[in-house]
């Protein structure tokens, strides 16, 4: 019986271990303090889930569960726009990422992403483009809808990001208990997709003219991406995905490229049992950069402000469990150096934005959800 309960806690204790391989694993950092202050901007806001500056100094911040709102250069929330469809509002659904079209200047048009109700309990990730008004939204036209919807309130992703040419990605999560559709290509489940603002498929996306493949696709084997950013001096699209137990990543996803998720994962499933066949296979993409343990990411942005100016190209990113704001130091395809700052605020960040003023703007995931400026420390 002895040797039988050794034998217990030895493969407890293995199954916890961290799995190994060639990706380059976060040094495990404590928040530093001093070095930056955060200030409240705004009050009054029930788990807002991501936030856009606007080019006049107001923001438009989205709330879960279907709320649109614009926050005055003094912090004032108005009241909810009109014109937003019902959203899924359970689980993780709601109303999610919010953007404006690279042409907003001339056009008013924006961009929403949010969990779609379907038959019979099912939902899934959509995308609308809208004008805004005054008051609220009008000419609201859905742009695309994930196939197909499923039952389930979990890993619907959604952020959406512009590429140079003006086409855009919108990425996904794969719904949780359907994790093998992020393998399946003729299901948008697990993938970041490619479309034109207006909804149409982009003639040079990766799987255009091949049967039973979904053409909006871009890349697949993604688990659920909760952060996407442009960097400004490639045109390239980074995004960051919430592992399992460990396993959260930093990809920059190419066209048509396997990013492996469930069949490699540096990941546990959340009783500790393995996940899939280990951390590498063949034709099977790596990760940039991983966690392990997660910093539950959500909401990214490249920094070209004046108000950090040794934080210029750097990625700053949300921490929900690690209640953290994080920035990650890049050269070429490495990350050099990772630090974290906020975590005595105690506050799960859900986006991070550069404001036109160069100070860092971040929402707070609550029932009192708040949004903070950042700013260097005294």
């Amino acid at each position: 019986m002895r040797h039988f309960a050794i034998l217990l806690a030895t493969v407890a204790c293995q199954a916890q271990e961290p799995v190994q391989g060639p990706a380059q694993r976060s040094p495990q950092l404590s928040s530093i303090k001093g070095v930056v202050r955060a200030e409240t901007f705004a009050t009054g806001l029930v788990h807002p889930w991501a936030l856009e500056p606007l080019p006049d100094g107001r923001m438009l911040v989205t709330e879960r569960d279907g709320r649109l709102r614009i926050v005055a250069p003094n912090g004032a929330l108005s009241a909810p726009l009109t014109g937003v469809p019902p959203v899924f509002a359970k689980g993780q659904g709601g109303l999610l990422d919010v953007a404006l079209d690279p042409a907003f200047a001339k056009n008013d048009i924006i961009y929403l992403s949010y969990a779609e109700p379907g038959a019979n309990g099912a939902a899934g990730t959509a995308a609308l483009r809208a004008h805004l008004g005054a008051a609220g939204l009008d000419s609201v036209r859905v742009i695309y809808r994930q196939e197909p919807k499923v039952v389930g309130g979990n890993h619907f992703g959604s952020r959406i990001a512009f590429a140079p040419d003006g086409t855009m990605w919108i990425t996904q999560g794969e719904r949780f208990a359907y994790r093998d559709q992020a393998q399946n290509l003729d299901s948008d489940l697990g993938k970041v997709v490619r479309i034109n603002s207006d909804g149409s498929i982009p003639r040079d996306n990766p799987f255009v003219g091949r049967s039973s493949v979904r053409p909006e696709i871009w890349s697949y084997g993604h688990r659920n991406v909760q952060a996407s950013a442009v960097q400004p001096e490639t045109g390239r699209l980074w995004t960051i995905e919430h592992g399992a137990k460990g396993g959260d990543e930093l990809n920059h996803p190419e066209a048509g490229k396997n990013y492996g998720w469930p069949v490699i994962t540096y990941g546990r499933d959340y009783n500790g049992t393995k996940i899939g066949e280990g951390a590498v296979k063949a034709g099977m993409e790596q990760p940039v950069y991983y966690w392990d343990p997660v910093i539950a990411p959500s909401g990214m942005t490249f920094y070209t402000g004046d108000k950090f100016p040794a934080w210029k190209g750097n990625i700053l990113v949300g921490g929900l469990a690690s209640n953290a704001l994080v920035r990650l130091v890049l050269a070429g395809d490495s990350v050099v150096k990772e630090e974290r700052y906020l975590h005595e605020l105690g506050e799960r960040i859900r986006d991070v934005k550069q404001g036109i003023d160069g100070y860092i703007y971040v929402v707070t995931d609550a029932d009192k959800g708040r949004i903070l400026r950042v700013m260097p420390a005294r």
